[in-house]
């Protein structure tokens, strides 16, 4: 048995074309794009304008729809304001009210002290009026003053005070040593009281010094101990706990 010939013949696809022909294609050509109906500059204008007149109707449509919501929101909005003004006016009348009651009381009040109380005490509460209001603007002019005045004076205030305390102080004290002095040596000068009453009394408040010095010391020491014993507390604690770990183990 032989083998079969699966040899195919070359054929030129541009030789074939031509023994073809030409083909018919189905769609226009260039030619027919070319040599189409075009229209005129006259056709052309009357379609300008045809647009140009839809989109003037199209705007005259626009401004009648803009017209209608600004009449409405005018509406609305007198709506709302004659609501507004109405409570305002009802809060008006409140306080109206409000004020013509509490005058109508203090005047009352006032008509009763006034018919027992004679002509010379109108004259001495109409000064009293006087007064108040002085102090009232005297208050508010010190109130605008700057805040650095303010703390000025209440620093010179506590100052002051502290320098009075001071001085009551020394005063007591001085009394006390001379009334002691007294007591114990009535022959003696006052001149020689004074002064040694002055000494005694910077004795005393050195004493004073060395004593709570001593005990702020002593607090001290205290303080320290009690922290040793609990610190040695916890250590013997820790050393059970470890042993009895250490045991169970």
């Amino acid at each position: 048995m032989g083998k079969r010939d699966n040899r195919v013949a070359y054929m030129n696809p541009i030789a074939m074309a031509r023994w073809r022909g030409l083909s018919q294609s189905a769609g226009p050509t260039i030619q027919d794009y070319l040599n189409r109906p075009r229209p005129t500059w006259e056709e052309v204008k009357k379609q300008l304008e045809n647009k140009k007149k839809g989109s003037k109707a199209l705007a005259e449509f626009e401004e009648k729809m803009n017209e209608n919501w600004k009449k409405e929101l005018e509406k609305s909005r007198e709506k709302l304001l004659s609501g507004n003004e109405s409570l305002s006016k009802k809060r008006d009348r409140k306080k109206k009210k409000k004020k013509k009651s509490c005058r109508s009381s203090s005047s009352s009040s006032l008509s009763t002290d006034s018919s027992s109380s004679s002509p010379d005490s109108e004259d001495e509460e109409k000064k009293e009026g006087k007064k108040r209001k002085k102090k009232k603007n005297h208050s508010y002019k010190s109130s605008e003053s700057s805040p650095c005045d303010s703390e000025s004076e209440s620093k010179e205030s506590v100052k002051k005070k502290k320098k009075s305390k001071d001085e009551t102080e020394k005063e007591k004290c001085i009394r006390n040593l001379s009334k002691k002095r007294k007591k114990t040596c009535p022959e003696d000068k006052p001149l020689s009281l004074e002064s040694s009453s002055e000494s005694d009394y910077e004795e005393e408040m050195q004493t004073k010094k060395k004593r709570r010095r001593e005990e702020q010391e002593k607090g001290t020491e205290k303080a320290k101990k009690k922290k040793k014993k609990q610190y040695k507390k916890h250590s013997k604690k820790k050393k059970k706990k470890s042993d009895s770990s250490h045991k169970s183990v």
